[in-house]
């Protein structure tokens, strides 16, 4: 996530410049040709290129529309994750602390490993994310993406005993998995927990595999490769022929003037900011789509999980915090 005031011109065109590179490099050979050597016959009728910009900035608009939408159910689903973390210690101190204090911390330390697992598992790569791309994660090396920084079994280590950890780490969603260890330490603490405050933990920890399921849709199931696929082909059409599209049209802009046989060079810089306009838009819902990948753009679900673990923490009176994350070149994860 961007916790800056704005994405200021800089970043924007290091993140996009060679998606600008590109249709400079485009542009300027049909205009030479054009110019240079008289091939008129490359000029086409701006008309039918217009139409099909517009039906693809439908698109477009269309595919970033989706973009945000998953990006910001994904920030619900960790602003759930916040507040049923916050009524599940609170319960789990306030119940078990008369009667069985012992419990409480093993109780907490596995909601931190739980948190952990989660978000380790939502930053692996898939085949449709788009952190792979050059642009992408060139830019990626001006911040820090912590589950890449440090593998799992160190972080789980400072949570669980070596027999849960060495569990855990056995199977295969082990969010899953400590989430059921959860559950099996509250069952077997019936005699002292009363069936009301069972069932109140039980809800809690059904809230969370919620949580968590939605979360993981997010993560599994792409944007439609139908109709991302579809955009990008219109949209590489349309940039294909906007150089082609705008010769004629500034070449008569010249025409009784100064600029009478020259003015068909402004075509380089137009066409060029054009075709730049519709990439960027494009790769503004790319950047979007998948909110968990790691990406500048994400629901930065390892800031939001120390703030959890801080919160919980704190509930315990615990001198000794952890600090909070804080933004690497105004980007927090």
């Amino acid at each position: 996530m961007h916790a800056g005031r704005r994405f200021h011109l800089r970043e924007i065109l290091y993140w996009t410049r060679r998606d600008l590179l590109r249709c400079l490099l485009w542009a300027a050979p049909p205009t030479a040709l054009y110019h240079f050597c008289g091939f008129t016959f490359l000029s086409l009728s701006w008309v039918p290129v217009a139409l099909l910009g517009t039906a693809v900035s439908f698109l477009v608009g269309f595919k970033n529309n989706t973009s945000y939408s998953r990006l910001w159910e994904a920030r619900q689903i960790y602003g759930g994750i916040i507040n049923n973390s916050r009524a599940f210690a609170v319960m789990v101190r306030d119940f078990l602390r008369p009667t069985a204090p012992g419990a409480v911390p093993e109780l907490f330390g596995r909601h931190y490993a739980w948190l952990t697992a989660l978000r380790y598992q939502l930053r692996e790569p898939r085949a449709w994310e788009n952190m792979s791309q050059p642009a992408n994660a060139e830019y990626a090396r001006l911040y820090r993406i912590p589950e890449h920084d440090v593998p799992l079994e160190q972080e789980l280590a400072r949570y669980l005993p070596a027999a849960e950890l060495a569990y855990v780490l056995g199977k295969k969603n082990r969010a899953t998995q400590l989430m059921a260890l959860q559950s099996r330490q509250l069952n077997g603490l019936g005699g002292v927990l009363t069936e009301f405050q069972l069932m109140q933990l039980q809800t809690a920890i059904t809230r969370f595999y919620d949580l968590q399921g939605q979360a993981e849709r997010i993560k599994n199931f792409p944007y439609p490769r139908n109709f991302s696929s579809i955009t990008t082909i219109l949209l590489y059409a349309f940039v294909l022929l906007v150089p082609f599209g705008l010769l004629r049209e500034f070449d008569k802009l010249g025409d009784g003037t100064f600029m009478a046989g020259y003015s068909v060079w402004v075509n380089v810089p137009f066409a060029t900011l054009l075709m730049w306009v519709f990439l960027a838009l494009d790769r503004v819902g790319d950047s979007s789509v998948n909110p968990f990948e790691g990406s500048a753009n994400d629901v930065p679900i390892s800031s939001i999980s120390r703030t959890i673990e801080i919160d919980l923490r704190d509930m315990l009176d615990e001198a000794e915090l952890p600090a909070p994350l804080t933004p690497v070149n105004n980007i927090l994860m």
